[in-house]
């Protein structure tokens, strides 16, 4: 398939007519701001990465698991480690975009310098061929009139031949016509040659144009396809670099050993192997036990009796009992 070309498709029938150009630097206008959209983008971009990567560290020094010990110790302090490390890493990747930012920002200028420079010398071209183009259809129309008045002149000497008088002056305003028209004809050819002229250097100029304009679109689009290619190679090579930081997260899980840590808090902080004893029930009066040491509490003698009360009914007033004692222990000054 024939490859197609900015310079075969943008001219215009009328010689003073720009809209084929006209279009050309449009869509030129408009790959210029796409640059510039692109750029900006970079650089939102670049700021949220920075952002991002700032909170992130701040984030990794926070304390996280200061209190722990042993192998999830180790593990935590290797996560908070890789983290800051990841965060270290979207700083570089918004430093990256940046750079890229600023490569599109200097291709954009330099493309702008170099249409611009163009578009003045064609800008002047198109004024010259418009200016010849008028001046040339000025002289057109002096021609045309100089030959209508040559040709009514003729016809006025013819119409007047009986007429000696007038006819003398007749053919010398015919003379005079015909100079004219001679005259007319020879600017009106010289401005057709000027024109052909500016019209051939204008052509030759559109044609350098528009192979440069089509240059400038083709480098601006492959351009804008590789920063975008890089851009996404920046992000992929991000994930691989964060997940190869989290990686050795994982691998330092994988060396957490649940039972290890159990038996190191064991071994540091243990306290003792046997239990208290256990706490019995104790009944308060059972409780009270006599002092080591002290005398015995003086208890009072039993009660003995010595045998029944005599019967009031049987009292014989001629006889006579008396209480006798027969505990020999016993004293009534002891209590």
């Amino acid at each position: 398939m024939k490859n197609l070309h900015f310079k075969d498709f943008f001219w215009n029938s009328e010689l003073t007519c720009t809209g084929g150009y006209d279009a050309i630097i449009q869509y030129l206008n408009d790959g210029k701001r796409t640059c510039k959209e692109m750029e900006d983008f970079m650089k939102a971009r670049a700021s949220i990465e920075e952002k991002y990567a700032k909170d992130l560290l701040s984030l990794s020094k926070k304390v996280c698991g200061h209190n722990e010990m042993n192998t999830l110790k180790r593990s935590l302090d290797v996560f908070k480690l890789q983290t800051e490390h990841v965060s270290l890493s979207h700083l570089q990747l918004a430093q990256s975009m940046r750079d890229e930012a600023k490569k599109l920002e200097e291709f954009r200028e330099k493309q702008r310098e170099v249409k611009k420079k163009i578009e003045l010398h064609m800008d002047a071209l198109h004024k010259q061929k418009s200016s010849h183009y008028k001046k040339t259809l000025d002289s057109k129309k002096t021609y045309d009139q100089k030959c209508r008045d040559k040709e009514e002149a003729d016809q006025n000497v013819n119409r007047n031949t009986n007429n000696t008088k007038n006819l003398e002056k007749l053919s010398s305003k015919a003379q005079q016509a015909k100079q004219n028209a001679e005259e007319a004809d020879k600017i009106y050819h010289q401005n057709v040659a000027s024109l052909g002229k500016v019209r051939d250097e204008w052509l030759k100029e559109h044609i350098k144009a528009c192979d440069m304009f089509e240059k400038q679109a083709t480098e601006r689009i492959s351009f804008l396809r590789n920063t975008v290619w890089t851009h996404l190679n920046q992000m992929s090579q991000q994930c691989v670099t964060s997940d190869e930081l989290y990686e050795e997260v994982r691998k330092s899980l994988e060396q957490c050993n649940v039972q290890e840590d159990i038996e190191h808090f064991v071994n540091l902080r243990r306290t003792g192997d046997k239990p208290p004893a256990p706490v019995m029930y104790e009944n308060f009066y059972s409780g009270l036990k006599p002092q080591a040491g002290a005398p015995p509490p003086r208890q009072p003698p039993p009660v003995i009796r010595r045998g029944p009360l005599p019967d009031p009914t049987q009292n014989n007033t001629g006889d006579i009992i008396y209480s006798t004692v027969q505990d020999t222990e016993y004293s009534v000054v002891q209590y």
